[in-house]
């Protein structure tokens, strides 16, 4: 009885000492901050007072996160199919850390996808999700990584587990296995540095990526641009 209720209060005790003490000042980078999980952990890090810097693809999408958090949260226009877009989001990164590193770097940004099998793809639709959810990502770590370092800080890559069944063709599972071995690289290479590396494996939420509607727009503007022979070769009772 006695370690049954000793127990708990050990793991608890435990969990709280590797909680981050002292947040404030601490520099935090979120990709995909438009909306869903990027919104949400920008909002929430910023109200346990952590300097959130926040990229969003779109304006609108930075002006409608400013405008209901504080005003230490900051946020930059951010391309990850853009190299430019990217040398410049670091630039700013670096003015506001001012020297202090960066004490995280969260990946939450994903390319668009489309469902389909292999046969009805072109290679510019393998681009639109891996130039995004993979080149993208790993171009803007390794140019974060000397304020990471820095700071002995960490990289947390948010990676959708249902990403890891290569059960349809496409980019999106490559996307999710090549984050997977980028960040079990870079965990190894990054102890000697203080800095850690993290995968979080999620299901799916309840926006447009699982929206049947969207998969069938998809699905009919691959078919639609198929050739005749392929076509033929699948029948209309497979599509």
């Amino acid at each position: 009885i006695l370690a049954s209720i000793l127990s708990p209060i050990i793991y608890w005790l435990i969990r709280d000492s590797q909680r981050v003490r002292n947040l404030s000042g601490k520099h935090v980078f979120i990709t995909g901050c438009d909306t869903r999980l990027g919104n949400s952990l920008a909002k929430w890090l910023d109200k346990r007072g952590f300097c959130v810097i926040a990229a969003c693809a779109t304006e609108k999408g930075g002006q409608e996160l400013r405008s209901c958090s504080s005003l230490s949260l900051k946020t930059v226009n951010l391309n990850l199919a853009d190299s430019n877009s990217i040398a410049r989001a670091v630039v700013f990164v670096t003015k506001e850390t001012a020297g202090k590193g960066l004490f995280g770097l969260v990946s939450t940004a994903e390319g668009t996808a489309p469902v389909a099998p292999t046969d009805w793809l072109r290679i510019e639709d393998f681009h639109s999700v891996l130039d995004v959810s993979l080149l993208g990502l790993i171009e803007i770590t390794l140019k974060l990584l000397p304020l990471l370092k820095k700071a002995e800080g960490r990289v947390v890559n948010l990676v959708n587990a249902k990403g890891l069944m290569a059960f349809v063709g496409g980019g999106y599972s490559l996307s999710k296995w090549g984050m997977e071995a980028f960040s079990d690289t870079l965990r190894i290479e990054m102890q000697h540095f203080g800095v850690k590396v993290s995968i979080v494996e999620h299901g799916f939420f309840k926006a447009g990526v699982v929206n049947s509607d969207v998969i069938k727009k998809y699905l009919l503007r691959l078919w639609s641009r198929l050739t005749p022979e392929i076509k033929d070769s699948y029948g209309e009772k497979y599509f």
